[in-house]
């Protein structure tokens, strides 16, 4: 690895772990107890020269030459396949599974902070690690033991790989629309038939067989969210000794060709008389597909984030050693140009990415230690941070992709610089796992106002006791709006009407999200107090930006919700032409 990445900030992950979360006082858990810092570092370490030697080299190319069918099969450049053998070959698949199943039982902290090296490297190819672990988490949860064995196993071990099926062309994410039927078949079996759309990584020839996680509605069930139950349904039949036999009744319909994200197959699939194995108990599908739908929303939050911080990187080093002009108070036209890193615009950009990329990367850690301390809290939390971790990088992470564009110039425009296809890359990640209005939705709906408001009131708590501790001129203004907020909460569900308080609630999944990202800049302010060096000064003076230069924003969406202002439920389509 060279000493200064492009990729990601081994300083800045370090800081966040070990200065900031202490995850080494982890190790005193009993499940942790087998690691120590220096097993963390090793893992990060590797994961930092594989995502460099491995993954890195065949991004432009894996988007150049995206994946084919031809009709039988689907070819993937051969590089995704090496890089996926050398990444199963560290155990990093299994990360924070149990021994008992392979795993290395790394905290979830640490395993994230790995995995972001891979997203930042190919988002592509590591998404289809992303896809299999999530699907053997939630296996591991509610599967069998036979399921375990037969399917969990063989995907831990990188012979199989894994996906979710849940839209379909005729409902999108309006998962209660769901028609793809599963008919007992009398040996405990069911015969799935259907059809699922947008299915990443849903054919390929990467590992021996698909394990698809099936969303469906069993004979007989009611409708709506109600009715839907979860199988498993394998591209291959997987023979009770572990083999794999011939095909199920699962074939491809087509590839789905896509703006970026090109690298990862996304699939539409035809369920005709498939044999399918019933996870769980009928009628708990969707509940039980929330597992797997939560840990990718927390991985898709990631993956924006790491395709921002990459973009960053590349522009301030574009920034050093492109020399274009000169300061405006020289006017002598034969003095020599200077990079443009000096010119105050650049830097507006370059800041302000450095504040969404750092603060986006703040938050997935700080959501995935959640996770290695379970408790009532904590969980609670977790459930109210969830939507905001998905759509807050999602959105702004990509806008730091937009100023690298910027940065770089003509030539960011142009494919002979990787920035462009940062940007499409991380277009996707507003949509998919859920768009920001259904993130919003769920915040503003369902996470805020649950058991009595106690998320919110618990956020706005932790939020508040950082503030107290931090410079008074950047705390107090974090408090106030805390305040604010949760005045603006209980203003909109006063009159219990759902549809004049959800009304704007994507407005309101920018302000709680853009509070939350000041919160975590005072954190790391604190934990940057005392300790010198330009590093400690560029975490100093991001804070300082983000609290005086963005923390504002949140005003305006504020008044618009305090206003009551329900145009966008009341209009009358028609009138948009």
């Amino acid at each position: 690895m060279p000493a200064v990445s492009k990729i990601l900030s081994r300083r800045d992950l370090d800081f966040l772990l070990y200065e900031w979360l202490d995850v080494e006082a982890l190790t005193a858990n009993e499940r942790f107890a087998d690691h120590s810092r220096d097993t963390f570092d090793a893992f990060l370490d590797v994961s930092a020269q594989i995502a460099e030697r491995d993954f890195a080299p065949h991004n432009r190319r894996s988007d150049l030459e995206e994946p084919t069918f031809d009709g039988v099969r689907v070819s993937v450049i051969p590089e995704v396949a090496a890089a996926l053998k050398v990444f199963n070959e560290t155990g990093l698949l299994s990360a924070t599974m149990d021994e008992s199943v392979g795993g290395l039982q790394l905290p979830h902290v640490v395993a994230r902070a790995c995995f972001v090296w891979f997203q930042a490297a190919n988002l592509a190819t590591s998404s289809y690690s992303l896809l299999t672990a999530g699907n053997a988490s939630l296996l591991l949860t509610y599967g069998s033991p036979s399921q375990i064995d037969r399917f969990v196993r063989p995907m831990l071990q990188g012979r199989f790989t894994g996906t979710m099926c849940l839209s379909e062309p005729q409902a999108g994410s309006a998962l209660a629309d769901v028609t793809t039927k599963a008919t007992p078949a009398g040996d405990g079996t069911y015969r799935v038939t259907g059809s699922k759309m947008w299915i990443s990584g849903g054919d390929h020839e990467l590992s021996e067989t698909i394990v698809h996680l099936v969303l469906a509605r069993a004979a007989g069930a009611p409708p709506g969210v109600k009715g839907l139950s979860l199988f498993i349904v394998p591209k291959h039949h997987i023979e009770a000794d572990g083999t794999v036999g011939e095909r199920n009744g699962v074939s491809l319909a087509g590839l789905n060709h896509k703006m970026g994200y090109r690298g990862t197959t996304n699939a539409v699939l035809s369920f005709d008389d498939a044999t399918g194995y019933l996870v769980g108990e009928e009628g708990k599908g969707l509940a039980y597909m929330f597992h797997m739908m939560n840990e990718a929303r927390i991985g898709v939050g990631s993956g924006a984030v790491a395709l921002g911080y990459t973009g960053f990187l590349h522009a301030l080093d574009y920034a050093r050693s492109r020399e274009q002009g000169r300061p405006v108070a020289d006017k002598d036209p034969s003095a020599p140009a200077v990079p443009i890193v000096r010119h105050p615009d650049v830097r507006r950009m370059l800041l302000a990415s450095k504040s969404y990329v750092e603060g986006g990367l703040a938050l997935i850690l700080y959501a995935s230690k959640l996770l290695d301390e379970p408790s009532e809290e904590n969980d609670l939390l977790l459930d109210v941070l969830t939507p905001i971790v998905k759509a807050w990088p999602s959105q702004w992470c990509r806008l730091a992709n937009d100023h690298a564009i910027q940065v770089h110039g003509g030539y960011g425009y142009t494919r002979e610089y990787p920035v462009e296809q940062f940007y499409r890359d991380n277009r996707l990640n507003s949509i998919h796992e859920g768009t920001d209005g259904i993130q919003g939705l769920d915040l503003l709906g369902r996470k805020v106002v649950m058991r009595g408001g106690a998320g919110l009131q618990l956020l706005i708590g932790r939020i508040v006791t950082t503030a107290v501790a931090a410079p008074a001129e950047l705390g107090q203004p974090v408090i106030a709006l805390c305040d604010r907020l949760a005045a603006t909460t209980r203003k909109l569900w006063a009159a219990g009407d759902p549809t004049s308080a959800l009304a704007n609630s994507t407005a309101y999944l920018e302000a709680t999200g853009h509070l939350v990202i000041a919160w975590l800049w005072l954190a790391q302010l604190n934990a940057a107090d005392g300790k010198e060096g330009a590093f400690y000064d560029g975490k100093r003076l991001a804070a300082r930006y983000f609290i005086t230069h963005e923390l504002p924003r949140i005003g305006p969406l504020l008044d618009l919700l305090d206003s009551g202002d329900t145009l966008l439920a009341d209009m009358d389509d028609a009138v948009l032409g």
